[in-house]
Formats: structure tokens, C-alpha cells, sequence
């Protein structure tokens, strides 16, 4: 549960389950994290990287934070040097799957269907 709404949970403050949710997977990364950790299972850091070539290091580790504490994302350090670090999504984060790929189907829908009109 995001930190500022951890005392919240009883919905009473959102109008539906649906705002947290969103919470959980919203803004331009998130969701494209998510996607391709659960399409690669376990990704380093630096492969994210080339993945999301837009996304600067400071986001990526960001958001990585913010799925991790929110019990999306699982993080692995392997005591090397220099350190290893991967990531995978946890059992919580790998029940979103079927939703990111429903909207990756609609995506693509929409697209076939703009392209149509």
C-alpha cells in the first residue's frame, strides 16, 4: 500500500478499489517496468536500462524503490564486486500480469482499429 494511504485502507477515502490500483501501477514507467520484469522474470538493473532506454537512472531506481516498498517488485543483491543486483516481481506484483496484458491487447486493438478509420 503507498505510504501516504497506508492508514486508508478501508477504501473510505478512495472511491473505489479501482484509485488504488492505479496508484500502484500509475505514471509513464511503472506499468513498462512491471511488463517486462514479468516477460523476463528476473532482470539486472543495467538490462532495464537497455529495455527502457528513455528512462533515466535516477527514475528507474525511483520507481523500482516505490514498487518494492509497495510489494510489487522483489530485489536480489548478490554480495560480488562490484554488486549484483536483480530484480523480479513478487507473488503480489505477478497477479497484475493478466491486467497489463489485457491492456496490451487493447493497445494494439486500439491501434488496429485507429488505423482502420
Amino acid at each position: 500500500m503507498p505510504k501516504d494511504r497506508t492508514n486508508k485502507i478501508s477504501c473510505s477515502n478512495y472511491r473505489c478499489e479501482i484509485e488504488i490500483t492505479l496508484e500502484l501501477i500509475s505514471g509513464k514507467w511503472k506499468s513498462l517496468i512491471l511488463w517486462n520484469l514479468g516477460n523476463h522474470k528476473v532482470i539486472r538493473f543495467n538490462e532495464l536500462r537497455r529495455i527502457i532506454p528513455d528512462i533515466t537512472q535516477k527514475m528507474l531506481t525511483q520507481q523500482l524503490r516505490n514498487l518494492e516498498e509497495n510489494g510489487l517488485v522483489k530485489r536480489k543483491i548478490y554480495n560480488k564486486i562490484p554488486p549484483i543486483v536483480e530484480y523480479s516481481l513478487s507473488e503480489e506484483g505477478k497477479k497484475l500480469m493478466p491486467i497489463l496484458e489485457q491492456m496490451d491487447q487493447f493497445g494494439k486493438n486500439y491501434i488496429n482499429h485507429y488505423k482502420e478509420n
